[in-house]
């Protein structure tokens, strides 16, 4: 099944599509201008720029792509995009859950290649064979071509990914203070309540006056930013499920439904309903 949404701006569009064996979803759009918001996402992303200049930010850094470049981005990075020239970009993207990512990994020998197991050595790429198996598994999902298409460009996407894929030991994927692991860990558990930063600050152990440039040093966001984007997930999740945008709110922290809706448009570009809408089939 799949899903269009056109912004106010008459050239931007979107176009989407969500496998219901895999959860894999695929997006076809264009965007002049401001494209999003800074958001993650719990997928891993794998895209290719097709028309014009694709601008966006990720790991702290300036990214800048072109047609026919390949892009990268592990699941929980932070990113945005932007369209630095008049004609806009037009890109395809994957975006692939990570316990689909790991069955398949770990079946080819490369390993738990999801989550916080894995990294890119570069968020851009000229690699001409993996740009080749992202186009390729692309046109079979999005295009809903038959089942052995689809797990076959699959399963070559992942395994020509195999040489971009950096595995972390284990001693670093916890290497931020154990305070500020408590505070992050916080926020999660308290994700539907309105915290306040003393609050935060005590649960945590840090100085107030600390916390938010010592989180933002640790994860690369400030308390706030990061309750956001655990909650925009999160609300994504939940929508991707069949649950009902006002009570997703409720139940992410959003003050209402018509908040989320503001904060998801601007992460996602397409409304909580119409994400729902895409995923399920249901409508209200």
């Amino acid at each position: 099944m799949s899903v269009e949404s056109h912004d106010t701006r008459d050239n931007d569009w979107l176009h989407m599509r969500r496998d219901a064996e895999t959860g894999i979803e695929s997006v076809h759009a264009h965007f002049e201008g401001h494209a999003y918001d800074p958001h993650d996402h719990d997928e891993m992303l794998l895209g290719v720029t097709q028309q014009g200049v694709q601008q966006f930010s990720c790991h702290r850094s300036l990214h800048v792509s072109t047609p026919g470049r390949a892009i990268l981005i592990e699941p929980g990075a932070v990113h945005d995009g932007h369209a630095p020239e008049a004609e806009g970009f037009t890109y395809a993207m994957l975006y692939l859950p990570q316990p689909f990512v790991s069955s398949i990994t770990e079946r080819l020998g490369i390993g738990d290649a999801s989550s916080l197991q894995a990294a890119f050595h570069s968020t851009l790429t000229d690699d001409a064979q993996l740009i080749a198996a992202i186009q390729q598994a692309f046109l079979a999902l999005h295009n809903n071509e038959g089942r052995l298409a689809r797990d076959q460009g699959v399963d070559h996407l992942l395994g020509t990914l195999a040489r971009h894929v950096c595995l972390k030991p284990s001693s670093l994927r916890r290497d931020s203070p154990q305070e500020l692991q408590r505070a992050r860990d916080f926020l999660h558990a308290q994700m539907a309540f309105d915290v306040s930063l003393e609050e935060l600050s005590t649960y945590s152990g840090v100085d107030r006056f600390r916390l938010t440039r010592q989180f933002k040093k640790a994860f690369g966001q400030s308390p706030h930013a990061y309750l956001v984007r655990l909650r925009l997930r999160t609300a994504r999740a939940l929508l991707a499920r069949g649950m009902k945008p006002a009570e997703v709110a409720a139940q992410t922290g959003f003050s209402d439904q018509s908040h989320l809706g503001v904060w998801f448009r601007r992460a996602f570009r397409m409304t909580p309903a119409a994400y729902r809408r895409q995923c399920t089939n249901l409508t209200d």
